[in-house]
């Protein structure tokens, strides 16, 4: 089979059983945010083996307990109704906490700074942004309606820039070093699509979506812009490293983070701009 089939078939599967988890909104989406700390594991994973490549980190069972721990403290400070500057500072214990095992432990130190730094960088990748996206789920009475418009925009993005870039982007290849088969064209076309998404999403729930079409616009152009920069992100990080693909979990599409590369960026965008357009 090949990887466009496997690709086009995890679409038509995987985001019907996405969105059907969306619609079980009980206890502010549990499943759904059990989903985002399984990944968050997963993806820490996957990060650990992509960055241990290039340099020694501290051990794995650590790194995957703290990164977990994020999206999990997010899910219950949210239930507790704690202000989400608790998440916050456990990030940053987490990091000093490596930083003084570091300091006290070490013999010699050509290793240290990569091994500080990248082991915060899964924290802060793979573990805090995702909180972001559990945020959403606590919007009060219409937080399923924000976490599909999140997810159509971001999927949209993703799928309708490959397919745009397979029909009319050869010409544009190879302008960004980090992904060099995405094109120019397939990047506006997924661009374009979200766009139209989002308007039709405003009228069909204007009780949702209240005020000008320009908030819709901005959402849509922001989120779908991050959710590319999130997927050329990811390929710096394989690249850097010499790999193809994350890990091979899904078909068509290689590891967790090859998949949830756009959803990581593009969540924390998505909040901050129904935050400050929608919520205060």
């Amino acid at each position: 089979m090949s990887k466009t089939v496997k690709r086009l078939l995890t679409f038509f599967i995987g985001i019907p059983l996405v969105l059907g988890l969306v619609l079980l909104e009980y206890r502010n989406h549990l499943a759904l945010n059990f989903v985002i700390a399984v990944f968050a594991l997963l993806g820490s994973l996957e990060l650990y083996n992509i960055f241990s490549k290039q340099a020694e980190l501290f051990p794995k069972w650590l790194i995957s307990l703290f990164t977990v721990s994020l999206p999990i403290f997010a899910y219950i400070f949210n239930q507790l109704n704690i202000d989400m500057i608790l998440t916050i500072w456990i990030m940053i214990f987490e990091i000093i906490f490596l930083m003084g095992i570091e300091s006290l432990t070490a013999k010699t130190f050509e290793n240290s700074l990569k091994k500080i730094a990248f082991s915060a960088l899964i924290l802060f990748y793979v573990g805090f942004m995702p909180t972001l996206i559990s945020y959403i789920t606590f919007i009060p009475n219409n937080s399923t309606y924000f976490i599909i418009l999140f997810l159509l925009i971001v999927f949209m993005t993703d799928s309708f820039a490959w397919f745009f870039g397979i029909l009319f982007g050869k010409g544009t290849r190879g302008y960004i070093a980090a992904s060099p088969n995405k094109s120019l064209v397939g990047f506006i076309g997924g661009i374009l699509t979200t766009l139209i998404l989002a308007i039709g999403m405003k009228h069909l729930f204007p009780q949702v979506f209240v005020g000008p079409h320009w908030k819709m616009i901005v959402i849509s152009l922001a989120t779908s812009f991050a959710a590319i920069v999130g997927d050329l992100i990811e390929s710096v990080f394989k690249r850097s490293s010499e790999i193809k693909d994350s890990g091979n979990i899904i078909p068509g599409r290689g590891g967790i983070l090859d998949s949830i590369d756009s959803l990581i960026i593009g969540g924390p965008v998505f909040y901050l701009c129904i935050h400050f357009l929608y919520l205060v």
